[in-house]
């Protein structure tokens, strides 16, 4: 298939093609239709030929040559196959639907404090226990499984629950096991409120590129008891909101919904119990 591309990369060749596709031609007259000396096109069409897109006989004085319509077949079949996958749902869906919210945001970031006071709901159904679901909201080594978007990954943590405790949060993209691609994101924060089992509030400070806040997500998540489980209610809202947070902010609404749902089929797939009576006996630190 390289050797394919290749061939068809060049103008001059994919005009040979084109003209062959019309019917079998001879050089001599091909390099006049195509404009172009007759010793180039022969060079041309002995590349066309060694990757299997014509083929040659002669007649006579004349040299003729064909296109092989099999590996074109071939090749238009791969490529429909990668324009199938792209348009599947999933991560392309992701990429236009924050393409469309970014170029909303960044005509609305015209000065400081520009998103104030704005606010975003979730909630989802858990198939947990307040008790079984609280360790998935406190503890990094369960947090680090669903705290990021879609194609992400956490590569630091740190979540103390209790009342003034340390928040870090640092991810990276997915494939990128070694550090070579720059951090997507790190947000410091701190925990505000803790009632185990019901209730957790925490501020969350979007770290810009160029040091500084984005801005200040104050998040309060709240645990209902239900017949099937729990249903989780987070509240998010916004202040500090700089000029450049636009790109963040963007983001909330599909990153924070693909975290939830991240969240619901993992607890789904590894039905939890409890590890502690005590809520805050765990670990509180993770980097990857």
């Amino acid at each position: 298939m390289e050797a394919l591309f290749t061939a068809l990369a060049d103008p001059a060749r994919w005009r040979l093609v084109t003209l062959l596709a019309e019917r079998p031609r001879p050089v001599g007259v091909l390099a006049q239709l195509a404009g172009a000396r007759q010793p180039q096109t022969t060079k041309h069409l002995q590349t066309l030929e060694r990757a299997g897109i014509v083929t040659s006989q002669r007649s006579g004085q004349r040299r003729i040559y064909a296109l092989q319509s099999t590996p074109l077949r071939d090749l238009a079949a791969a490529l429909q196959e990668l324009a199938g996958a792209s348009e599947q749902v999933g991560s392309r869906e992701t990429f236009d639907q924050y393409g469309l919210s970014l170029k909303a945001e960044r005509l609305a970031a015209d000065q400081a404090g520009w998103a104030d006071g704005r606010t975003f709901s979730f909630t989802r159904a858990l198939a947990a226990s307040p008790q079984d679901a609280w360790p998935y909201l406190t503890e990094t080594a369960l947090l680090s499984q669903w705290w990021t978007p879609q194609d992400l990954r956490v590569s630091e943590l740190v979540f103390d629950a209790q009342p003034g405790g340390r928040i870090v949060q640092e991810y990276r993209d997915v494939e990128d096991t070694s550090g070579a691609d720059v951090i997507v994101g790190r947000a410091d924060g701190v925990v505000d409120d803790v009632r185990p089992y019901e209730q957790l509030a925490y501020r969350l400070s979007p770290q810009l590129p160029g040091g500084g806040t984005a801005f200040t997500a104050h998040v309060g998540i709240t645990l209902r008891p239900t017949a099937s489980g729990a249903d989780l209610d987070l509240e998010l809202r916004i202040t500090d909101s700089a000029t450049e947070a636009a790109d963040f902010i963007a983001g909330i609404e599909i990153g924070f919904g693909q975290s939830l749902d991240r969240l619901v089929s993992l607890i789904e797939d590894e039905p939890p119990t409890t590890n502690s009576e005590n809520p805050h006996d765990n670990d509180t630190r993770s980097t990857t």
